[in-house]
């Protein structure tokens, strides 16, 4: 059987039409996918599952994968530090066209900055691009998404895709540099092309692929208007509030505790709203990114999920960041998880399957730390742990044995024919904030007030 590789996402439409005019014939690869294990009607060789593209060249580079779709930026991410990867590049596939820039406020900031910081989703090509640039003193941090919304105030340089260095001014940025031309490829794994035959596959894609009336352009979109940056002075406090789907449970809690914040969540893209609160100053990013921006007091106080901020003190112990308020909302379990095919229902029947194994255990998940520090407590043997960006369920039970996920209601892993077979904690929302004294006077009164307000506000709501 060849193993195939398809990326969810933003290529995901483009590839379903490219595939389709190729006959694969796929039942369910489209814009309403609900399962990662797909078939072809035509090619009865050939397993199909579907990953989020990030994880795709490194699943095809440790030979998981035979072929695979992704897009060129994130196959230069691997192979910038893994030069000699099994990654084969095969053919320029033509759509999803985009460029990679590092864009600043100004060229001027880049060097000026003691320390310049360099945010952003491509940590590999973020290093390589401090050694191009020269720079003395640079800082990396890896991103989970947003950052845009990160210079001037918490970094000078942040990698970011676009389709023309115009569209950095979309961010109120410059593009200072072109890293790399991102556009959708198919990839192999070098192995796997000297010992099977894929030759009819690679030539199905390669004569179909999409004409230009099929391609779009524009798959870049740079809506966000990033808000007024602000001048921020030693008593200024500075808050990190979520993005996604937990706004709107963040802006009830805040209104109950009587802080208003306008444009949360924002339709113009805003990560800078303006509040009811004097002296401080908000800023919208990821949640899984906030434990990290706090302890290197980028920001002061933030919102974001109690799961986080075990995965951050797990990976430095001797971290600041404390949690100060449940917010008791986004509730969720972190647990283990198995395929329904496995003969364990618990930890102990697991441990069991895992001690009479010649292998060492696959542990997949988003929580590198978590499933780190929970395989070791529970004396797995020899295992691995595989980092993941999402679609986590997709690895079981091909490339992964067990995975660290989290789940409401249980309803996804049931659907993706696997079971919980431990349940490691619970996490909910909480305001987070380090244990480093306060200078400023100002800042510890506002400090306190929103502390305050906020366990105000919790009492009220029970």
């Amino acid at each position: 059987m060849l193993k195939i590789a398809l990326p969810k996402g933003r290529l995901l439409e483009q590839t379903a039409g490219m595939l389709q005019k190729a006959g694969w014939d796929i039942d369910g690869y489209d814009t309403k996918l609900r399962y990662y294990r797909l078939k072809s009607k035509r090619y009865q060789n050939i397993e199909i599952k579907v990953f989020q593209e990030k994880d795709i060249p490194i699943q095809v580079a440790v030979g998981n994968y035979d072929l695979g779709i992704c897009g060129l930026d994130w196959i230069e991410e691997l192979l910038v530090k893994y030069p000699s990867s099994a990654v084969v590049k095969i053919t320029d596939l033509g759509y999803g066209k985009g460029e990679l820039y590092a864009a600043a406020k100004s060229k001027e900031a880049i060097y000026s900055a003691p320390v310049t910081r360099i945010a952003g989703e491509y940590p590999n090509l973020a290093e390589s691009l401090a050694e191009q640039l020269r720079l003395k003193r640079f800082s990396i941090f890896p991103l989970w998404g947003a950052a845009d919304a990160y210079p001037p105030e918490d970094a000078e340089v942040v990698l970011l895709p676009g389709n023309t260095e115009n569209d950095m001014a979309g961010y109120g940025l410059e593009a200072i540099y072109k890293i790399a031309t991102s556009r959708a490829y198919m990839i192999a794994n070098r192995g796997s092309l000297k010992t099977k035959d894929m030759a009819e596959l690679i030539k199905s894609i390669n004569d179909n692929k999409l004409s230009e009336e099929d391609k779009c352009l524009t798959d870049y979109i740079t809506d966000s208007n990033g808000g007024v940056c602000a001048d921020i002075d030693d008593d200024t406090l500075r808050l990190a509030l979520p993005d996604g789907h937990q706004q709107v449970h963040v802006k009830r809690i805040l209104e109950i505790a009587g802080i208003k914040v306008e444009e949360y969540p924002s339709p113009s893209g805003n990560r800078r709203p303006l509040s009811n609160l004097e002296g401080v100053f908000i800023k919208v990013i990821r949640p899984q990114d906030m434990p990290l921006q706090v302890a290197n007091n980028n920001f002061d106080l933030a919102i974001t999920g109690r799961d986080w901020l075990t995965e951050h003190r797990l990976k430095f112990p001797s971290s600041p960041v404390m949690e100060l308020v449940d917010l008791e909302y986004g509730r969720v379990k972190i647990v283990a998880v198995v395929s329904n095919e496995v003969a364990a229902d618990d930890i102990a029947s697991w441990q069991e399957i895992c001690s009479r194994s010649q292998k060492a255990c696959r542990v997949a998940s988003e929580y590198t730390n978590i499933a780190d520090d929970y395989a070791r407590e529970n004396r797995l043997g020899r295992y691995r742990i595989i980092p993941t960006w999402g679609a986590t369920e997709a690895f079981l039970p091909e490339d992964a044995d067990l995975l660290i996920e989290n789940t409401e209601t249980g309803g996804t892993i049931n659907r993706h024919n696997l079971k919980i077979i431990d349940t490691l904690f619970e996490s909910t929302a909480c305001l987070i904030g380090s244990k480093k004294k306060i200078t400023s006077t100002k800042k510890k009164k506002r400090t306190e007030y929103i502390i305050q307000s906020l366990n105000k506000a919790m009492e009220n709501m029970e």
